[in-house]
């Protein structure tokens, strides 16, 4: 993620070779570990430390406190759902808008519920957090990956492009993130999932698509 943290939220270093990428991949793990079992308020880099493996000097190589891992686990995870969206959206170049609706609602909803669990403790660790450079740079990776699919399709004609793609992922974030908050059942999930592809293709449709 292309953002520069606040300056106390900057990690001590960043991890550049194999061994240093493992350590803190094993870091963030134990992270995800702690906030599930524990919750965010009992969560420190002691613990984390213990639960990766490392010692409380490693870990601080990296991140100098709670705040400062918390951020770098977001960053990383944000990395890792723009990714999936944006090869998805590639793929999807010069499709149908159909097949762009269901490849980016499938890519961007998979993203998030592959570990469900951990997402929804990330949304409650981001309450701690000055994130708001790390969710901007966020918006503007997906922004510019889906702007690029729907220009890309051959017979659409949007009278506001712009307002078009923020309004569609306005959409799929809002209700993705309201399924995890109210914890709903698989089943049911399943089925907004299917309503939200639905409903993005008819708005895609309606606007020119």
């Amino acid at each position: 993620m292309q953002a520069a943290p606040p300056q106390h939220l900057n990690p001590r270093k960043r991890p550049r070779q194999a061994r240093s990428v493992a350590t803190v991949e094993a870091i963030f793990e134990a992270t995800i570990q702690v906030l599930l079992r524990e919750g965010i308020h009992r969560l420190t880099t002691t613990r984390v430390a213990e639960r990766a493996g490392v010692s409380v000097g490693t870990m601080y190589q990296y991140f100098p406190h709670k705040q400062a891992l918390l951020y770098a686990l977001n960053e990383h995870y944000l990395d890792l759902v723009a990714e999936r969206v944006e090869a998805a959206c590639r793929a999807q170049y010069g499709a149908s808008t159909e097949a762009m609706v269901e490849a980016l609602v499938t890519a961007y909803w998979q993203a998030k519920t592959e570990r469900s669990e951990v997402t929804r403790a990330l949304y409650r660790s981001a309450v701690e957090l000055d994130n708001e450079a790390l969710i901007d740079a966020f918006a503007k990776r997906m922004d510019a990956a889906t702007m690029a699919m729907l220009k890309s399709a051959p017979d659409a004609d949007y009278a506001s492009i712009d307002l078009v793609n923020v309004t569609l992922l306005s959409v799929i974030f809002g209700t993705v993130r309201n399924v995890f908050e109210r914890n709903l059942p698989s089943a049911q999930q399943l089925a907004i999932r299917r309503q939200l592809a639905t409903m993005c293709l008819s708005y895609l449709k309606a606007s020119g698509g």
